[in-house]
Protein backbone atom coordinates (compact mmCIF):
# COMPACT_ATOMS: atom_id res chain seq x y z
CA UNK A 1 0.00 0.00 0.00
CA UNK A 2 1.45 3.41 -0.88
CA UNK A 3 -0.33 5.64 2.36
CA UNK A 4 0.20 5.77 5.78
CA UNK A 5 -1.81 3.09 7.52
CA UNK A 6 -1.27 4.33 11.16
CA UNK A 7 0.08 6.23 13.98
CA UNK A 8 3.47 4.08 14.35
CA UNK A 9 5.08 6.34 17.20
CA UNK A 10 5.95 9.85 18.73
CA UNK A 11 9.42 10.71 20.08
CA UNK A 12 10.22 12.49 22.72
CA UNK A 13 14.30 13.93 22.67
CA UNK A 14 16.67 15.55 25.41
CA UNK A 15 19.99 15.92 26.01
CA UNK A 16 20.01 13.79 29.35
CA UNK A 17 17.86 10.81 28.71
CA UNK A 18 18.03 9.51 32.56
CA UNK A 19 15.53 11.88 33.54
CA UNK A 20 13.24 11.42 30.90
CA UNK A 21 13.48 8.00 31.69
CA UNK A 22 12.99 8.18 34.88
CA UNK A 23 10.05 10.54 34.59
CA UNK A 24 7.98 7.90 32.10
CA UNK A 25 8.46 5.20 34.44
CA UNK A 26 6.83 6.88 36.83
CA UNK A 27 4.12 7.40 34.87
CA UNK A 28 3.66 3.72 35.26
CA UNK A 29 5.51 2.47 31.97
CA UNK A 30 7.81 -0.28 31.33
CA UNK A 31 10.61 0.85 29.23
CA UNK A 32 12.70 -1.26 26.42
CA UNK A 33 16.53 -1.66 27.67
CA UNK A 34 18.76 1.44 26.48
CA UNK A 35 19.36 0.89 23.07
CA UNK A 36 22.26 3.01 20.68
CA UNK A 37 21.32 3.42 17.97
CA UNK A 38 22.94 3.37 14.41
CA UNK A 39 22.19 3.94 10.60
CA UNK A 40 23.38 5.32 7.13
CA UNK A 41 23.62 9.05 6.79
CA UNK A 42 22.62 8.39 3.63
CA UNK A 43 21.33 5.42 1.61
CA UNK A 44 24.68 4.65 -0.25
CA UNK A 45 26.67 5.40 3.38
CA UNK A 46 28.01 3.11 5.04
CA UNK A 47 26.42 2.16 9.01
CA UNK A 48 27.64 4.28 11.29
CA UNK A 49 27.42 4.27 14.98
CA UNK A 50 25.14 7.69 16.15
CA UNK A 51 25.55 9.53 19.47
CA UNK A 52 21.79 9.08 20.50
CA UNK A 53 20.40 6.26 22.53
CA UNK A 54 16.68 5.55 23.21
CA UNK A 55 14.32 3.48 25.66
CA UNK A 56 10.49 2.77 24.36
CA UNK A 57 7.25 2.23 25.80
CA UNK A 58 5.81 -0.20 23.21
CA UNK A 59 1.90 -0.40 23.35
CA UNK A 60 -0.22 -3.36 21.45
CA UNK A 61 -0.91 -0.08 19.20
CA UNK A 62 2.23 1.96 18.65
CA UNK A 63 5.22 3.31 20.89
CA UNK A 64 6.46 6.30 22.31
CA UNK A 65 10.42 6.77 21.82
CA UNK A 66 12.07 8.39 24.58
CA UNK A 67 15.52 9.67 22.74
CA UNK A 68 18.88 11.70 24.13
CA UNK A 69 22.18 11.89 23.31
CA UNK A 70 25.02 9.47 24.73
CA UNK A 71 27.87 11.02 23.06
CA UNK A 72 27.79 14.31 21.90
CA UNK A 73 31.12 13.43 19.75
CA UNK A 74 28.88 11.37 17.48
CA UNK A 75 26.49 12.35 14.70
CA UNK A 76 23.10 13.15 17.06
CA UNK A 77 20.80 12.57 13.95
CA UNK A 78 19.05 15.86 14.20
CA UNK A 79 18.52 15.32 18.00
CA UNK A 80 21.06 18.39 18.97
CA UNK A 81 18.74 20.56 16.64
CA UNK A 82 15.69 19.33 18.03
CA UNK A 83 16.53 19.60 21.54
CA UNK A 84 17.70 23.38 20.83
CA UNK A 85 14.33 24.44 20.36
CA UNK A 86 12.80 22.64 23.87
CA UNK A 87 12.85 19.34 25.15
CA UNK A 88 10.25 17.70 24.21
CA UNK A 89 8.24 15.79 21.12
CA UNK A 90 9.75 16.24 18.06
CA UNK A 91 9.02 13.08 16.19
CA UNK A 92 6.00 11.84 14.67
CA UNK A 93 6.28 8.73 12.66
CA UNK A 94 3.41 7.56 10.63
CA UNK A 95 3.68 3.31 9.82
CA UNK A 96 3.51 1.87 6.39
CA UNK A 97 4.11 -1.72 4.86
CA UNK A 98 5.51 -0.38 1.65
CA UNK A 99 9.07 1.41 1.65
CA UNK A 100 9.46 1.61 -2.22
CA UNK A 101 5.86 2.34 -3.45
CA UNK A 102 5.56 4.99 -1.14
CA UNK A 103 8.66 6.31 -1.98
CA UNK A 104 7.84 6.37 -5.52
CA UNK A 105 4.22 8.23 -4.74
CA UNK A 106 6.51 11.05 -3.25
CA UNK A 107 9.03 11.75 -5.78
CA UNK A 108 5.72 11.39 -8.11
CA UNK A 109 3.91 14.28 -5.99
CA UNK A 110 7.79 16.45 -6.25
CA UNK A 111 9.44 15.78 -2.82
CA UNK A 112 13.31 15.74 -3.57
CA UNK A 113 13.72 12.55 -1.46
CA UNK A 114 16.96 11.03 -1.83
CA UNK A 115 15.93 7.07 -1.09
CA UNK A 116 15.24 4.87 1.52
CA UNK A 117 16.53 5.73 5.55
CA UNK A 118 17.61 3.04 7.01
CA UNK A 119 18.14 3.18 10.57
CA UNK A 120 18.72 -0.34 13.38
CA UNK A 121 19.60 -0.73 16.70
CA UNK A 122 20.24 -3.85 19.16
CA UNK A 123 17.11 -4.32 20.87
CA UNK A 124 18.70 -5.20 23.95
CA UNK A 125 23.02 -4.98 24.73
CA UNK A 126 24.39 -7.68 23.13
CA UNK A 127 20.56 -8.67 21.13
CA UNK A 128 19.82 -9.10 18.22
CA UNK A 129 19.39 -6.41 15.58
CA UNK A 130 16.14 -4.34 14.86
CA UNK A 131 15.79 -2.90 11.47
CA UNK A 132 13.77 -0.02 10.28
CA UNK A 133 13.06 1.59 6.87
CA UNK A 134 11.82 5.45 6.89
CA UNK A 135 10.87 7.94 4.49
CA UNK A 136 11.45 11.66 6.45
CA UNK A 137 9.87 14.38 4.59
CA UNK A 138 13.13 16.46 3.85
CA UNK A 139 13.00 20.00 6.10
CA UNK A 140 10.08 19.75 7.69
CA UNK A 141 10.11 22.43 10.41
CA UNK A 142 7.63 20.57 12.66
CA UNK A 143 11.01 18.00 13.47
CA UNK A 144 10.98 14.64 12.21
CA UNK A 145 7.96 13.60 10.43
CA UNK A 146 8.39 10.35 8.50
CA UNK A 147 7.29 6.85 7.38
CA UNK A 148 8.42 4.29 8.57
CA UNK A 149 7.89 0.62 8.40
CA UNK A 150 9.73 -2.12 10.75
CA UNK A 151 11.41 -4.77 9.28
CA UNK A 152 11.60 -6.99 12.15
CA UNK A 153 8.64 -5.70 14.66
CA UNK A 154 8.92 -9.28 16.56
CA UNK A 155 11.94 -7.94 17.92
CA UNK A 156 11.29 -4.78 19.52
CA UNK A 157 7.29 -5.66 20.21
CA UNK A 158 8.59 -7.63 23.72
CA UNK A 159 6.19 -8.95 25.71
CA UNK A 160 9.10 -8.62 28.41
CA UNK A 161 8.77 -4.80 28.76
CA UNK A 162 4.92 -4.34 27.48
CA UNK A 163 2.83 -4.47 31.13
CA UNK A 164 2.25 -1.19 31.50
CA UNK A 165 1.21 -0.55 35.55
CA UNK A 166 -0.98 2.22 33.93
CA UNK A 167 -3.10 0.17 31.87
CA UNK A 168 -1.72 2.00 28.58
CA UNK A 169 -2.51 -0.45 25.41
CA UNK A 170 -2.96 2.19 21.82
CA UNK A 171 -1.47 5.70 20.97
CA UNK A 172 -4.45 6.80 19.26
CA UNK A 173 -3.78 10.51 18.23
CA UNK A 174 -1.18 13.40 18.37
CA UNK A 175 -1.76 16.92 18.82
CA UNK A 176 0.27 19.68 17.24
CA UNK A 177 0.33 23.59 17.35
CA UNK A 178 1.07 25.60 14.48
CA UNK A 179 1.44 29.07 13.50
CA UNK A 180 0.28 27.95 9.96
CA UNK A 181 -1.95 24.45 10.75
CA UNK A 182 -3.03 24.69 6.59
CA UNK A 183 0.49 24.70 6.18
CA UNK A 184 1.50 22.14 8.38
CA UNK A 185 -1.18 19.80 7.04
CA UNK A 186 -0.26 19.98 3.55
CA UNK A 187 2.97 18.83 4.26
CA UNK A 188 1.39 15.99 6.46
CA UNK A 189 -1.09 14.95 3.86
CA UNK A 190 1.70 14.68 1.21
CA UNK A 191 4.19 12.52 3.65
CA UNK A 192 0.64 10.32 4.27
CA UNK A 193 -0.98 10.48 0.71
CA UNK A 194 -4.32 10.77 2.79
CA UNK A 195 -6.88 13.64 2.75
CA UNK A 196 -7.07 16.25 5.66
CA UNK A 197 -10.79 17.22 7.38
CA UNK A 198 -11.74 20.30 9.28
CA UNK A 199 -10.95 19.45 13.24
CA UNK A 200 -13.76 19.53 15.39
CA UNK A 201 -12.35 22.52 17.55
CA UNK A 202 -9.96 24.37 15.01
CA UNK A 203 -7.46 23.47 12.41
CA UNK A 204 -7.24 20.61 10.23
CA UNK A 205 -7.15 16.61 11.28
CA UNK A 206 -5.66 13.49 9.12
CA UNK A 207 -7.57 9.99 9.80
CA UNK A 208 -5.05 6.94 9.45
CA UNK A 209 -7.45 4.12 8.51
CA UNK A 210 -5.39 1.23 10.52
CA UNK A 211 -4.62 -1.95 9.43
CA UNK A 212 -4.03 -5.41 11.07
CA UNK A 213 -0.46 -5.05 12.25
CA UNK A 214 0.21 -1.87 11.51
CA UNK A 215 1.84 -0.29 14.22
CA UNK A 216 3.03 -3.83 16.12
CA UNK A 217 2.66 -7.35 15.21
CA UNK A 218 -0.35 -7.99 17.53
CA UNK A 219 -2.30 -4.84 16.96
CA UNK A 220 -5.15 -4.52 15.65
CA UNK A 221 -6.81 -2.64 12.70
CA UNK A 222 -8.16 1.10 14.19
CA UNK A 223 -8.29 4.30 13.50
CA UNK A 224 -5.56 6.98 14.28
CA UNK A 225 -5.44 10.74 14.38
CA UNK A 226 -3.24 13.42 13.89
CA UNK A 227 -5.02 16.99 14.63
CA UNK A 228 -2.81 20.05 13.62
CA UNK A 229 -4.47 23.33 15.80
CA UNK A 230 -3.73 26.88 15.69
CA UNK A 231 -1.85 28.19 18.68
CA UNK A 232 -4.88 29.93 20.20
CA UNK A 233 -6.59 26.37 20.66
CA UNK A 234 -4.59 24.52 22.01
CA UNK A 235 -5.45 25.38 25.42
CA UNK A 236 -8.66 23.88 24.49
CA UNK A 237 -7.30 20.89 23.24
CA UNK A 238 -4.85 20.13 26.06
CA UNK A 239 -5.97 22.58 29.24
CA UNK A 240 -2.73 24.81 30.47
CA UNK A 241 0.10 23.44 27.66
CA UNK A 242 1.31 26.73 25.71
CA UNK A 243 4.00 26.35 23.22
CA UNK A 244 7.36 26.75 23.58
CA UNK A 245 8.18 27.20 20.21
CA UNK A 246 5.79 26.91 16.89
CA UNK A 247 5.45 24.18 15.19
CA UNK A 248 5.30 22.34 18.34
CA UNK A 249 3.95 18.39 19.20
CA UNK A 250 2.05 19.33 22.17
CA UNK A 251 1.09 15.66 23.40
CA UNK A 252 -0.64 12.70 22.65
CA UNK A 253 -3.28 10.43 23.78
CA UNK A 254 -3.00 6.98 25.13
CA UNK A 255 -5.74 4.53 25.25
CA UNK A 256 -5.83 2.06 28.22
CA UNK A 257 -7.67 -1.08 28.79
CA UNK A 258 -9.91 0.14 31.78
CA UNK A 259 -10.45 4.15 30.80
CA UNK A 260 -7.66 5.41 32.74
CA UNK A 261 -8.44 3.39 35.88
CA UNK A 262 -5.28 2.14 37.05
CA UNK A 263 -3.53 5.09 35.42
CA UNK A 264 -5.49 8.05 38.04
CA UNK A 265 -4.99 5.80 40.51
CA UNK A 266 -1.74 5.69 39.99
CA UNK A 267 -0.73 9.16 38.86
CA UNK A 268 -2.87 10.36 41.40
CA UNK A 269 -0.10 12.67 43.56
CA UNK A 270 0.60 14.54 40.33
CA UNK A 271 -1.88 17.69 39.44
CA UNK A 272 -3.91 15.91 36.61
CA UNK A 273 -6.52 17.54 34.50
CA UNK A 274 -9.93 16.13 33.42
CA UNK A 275 -10.12 15.95 30.25
CA UNK A 276 -14.17 16.39 28.50
CA UNK A 277 -15.56 13.46 26.40
CA UNK A 278 -17.32 13.91 23.01
CA UNK A 279 -17.43 16.10 19.85
CA UNK A 280 -13.10 15.47 19.06
CA UNK A 281 -12.45 15.38 23.03
CA UNK A 282 -11.10 11.82 24.47
CA UNK A 283 -12.14 11.89 28.14
CA UNK A 284 -9.98 10.85 30.66
CA UNK A 285 -7.54 13.06 32.13
CA UNK A 286 -4.15 14.71 30.92
CA UNK A 287 -0.66 14.96 33.02
CA UNK A 288 1.09 18.44 31.83
CA UNK A 289 4.19 18.50 29.96
CA UNK A 290 6.43 19.30 32.93
CA UNK A 291 5.78 16.32 34.39
CA UNK A 292 6.34 13.72 31.26
CA UNK A 293 9.40 15.03 29.22
CA UNK A 294 7.72 18.38 28.18
CA UNK A 295 4.79 16.94 26.02
CA UNK A 296 0.92 16.21 27.57
CA UNK A 297 0.01 13.08 28.24
CA UNK A 298 -3.70 12.20 27.75
CA UNK A 299 -4.99 8.71 29.17
CA UNK A 300 -8.02 7.69 28.07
Amino acid sequence: MNTALALDHVGLCTRDPAPLWAAWEALGFALSPVAQQSGRRTPDAPVEPFGTVNRCAFLRHGYIELLGIADPMLFANGVDRFVARYAGAHILALAMDDAEANLARLRRGGLDIPGIAWLQRPVEPGGPIARFARLPFPDAPEGRVQLVQHLTPELVWDARWMGHRNGAEALESAILASADPAETTVRLARLSGLPAEPDSLAGFRLRLPGGARAAGPDSPRMETVIRILPQEALPRALPGVTAPALPFMAGMVIRTADKAASARALLAHLPLRDMPGGAGFPGGFMVPPEHAGGAAVVFA
